[in-house]
């Protein structure tokens, strides 16, 4: 089974109204909560990274949930399990990057245990005030589809960290940015209801899951979408771009009217069902997006 199938029994047996977005928006206490695990050699792997790497981007995808629902982040908390053999010089330069990741976000604590493999489980709250909370199921029809930056390097420094190659690409891939700036702008500055995802698990799972919870039809025109020009060395380059993940970037879907500063207009929201590209309707989508179960 997917990750969205077990979300799904999940979600129709607690029948919880708090699940469906990456954060849940706890709006009695004016905050966000989300939780999210990294796994060794299902979501990185040691050869390829240092402990201070690992801090660094263990915190920034969780920051990145926190953007993705317009809220501003406050606190986080970190579960650490490690192999027994794991010397102190390692936990120090993983709170090293983590710190570094958080910046002015408190650090609250934790656990640590020991396991046979590193695992990194990080729950993150962001504060509400002042902003419109956004939910991927508020894509209405008329409304364009904005993202905040480049697709596909991530996946591209994956490639070259595979090949033995260190560049701008494989530190794209080990050291993300959350899209802080440009969540804190529409929060901030919108006035209508609005969709917003980051693209963590790649720009088409983001643009199909809007689709499927707002039940409308993203049309998307590949040429708008951003990308570093030097993808266009890699063969697969179009595919890095669509389905490659861990860019972290930020794609929403807001009124037509509503100014964003630095933003990339890439489609528009119109009446249908799923993610069209260039006019084609997207069909064999699930076959080439990240599976959490199966490792790629």
């Amino acid at each position: 089974m997917k990750e969205k199938d077990f979300i799904k029994i999940i979600k129709n047996t607690t029948q919880s109204e708090y699940i469906g977005d990456d954060c849940a928006y706890l709006k009695d206490f004016g905050i966000v909560v989300s939780q999210d695990n990294l796994v060794e050699d299902v979501h990185f792997s040691m050869k390829f990274t240092d402990a201070y790497k690992l801090g660094y981007k263990s915190a920034m995808v969780n920051i990145s949930d926190i953007a993705a629902s317009g809220a501003e982040p406050e606190y986080i908390s970190v579960g650490l399990s490690l192999p027994e053999n794991t010397d102190a010089k390692f936990v120090e330069d993983f709170y090293k990057g983590l710190k570094d990741a958080c910046g002015k976000i408190k650090i609250t604590g934790g656990d640590i245990t020991g396991s046979d493999k590193i695992f990194i489980s990080i729950t993150i709250i962001g504060k509400t005030a002042g902003r419109k909370i956004s939910s991927r199921k508020n894509a209405k029809e008329g409304y364009k589809i904005i993202v905040s930056g480049n697709h596909g390097s991530s996946a591209a420094g994956l490639k070259e960290l595979f090949a033995g190659r260190q560049n701008k690409f494989t530190q794209e891939h080990l050291r993300p940015k959350a899209q802080i700036a440009f969540s804190k702008y529409i929060s901030q500055n919108i006035k209508t209801d609005y969709a917003m995802m980051d693209t963590s698990d790649g720009l088409m799972d983001a643009l199909i899951q809007i689709a499927q919870a707002s039940k409308v039809m993203l049309d998307v025109d590949f040429e708008k979408i951003p990308y570093d020009k030097e993808l266009e060395r890699f063969e697969d380059y179009k595919e890095l771009i669509l389905y490659g993940g861990e860019d972290y970037q930020l794609v929403a879907c807001v009124a037509q009217d509503f100014y964003m500063p630095q933003a990339f207009e890439i489609g528009k929201v119109t009446k249908g069902s799923g993610v069209k590209l260039n006019g084609e309707l997207i069909t064999n989508a699930d076959e080439k997006l990240f599976n959490h179960f199966s490792g790629h």
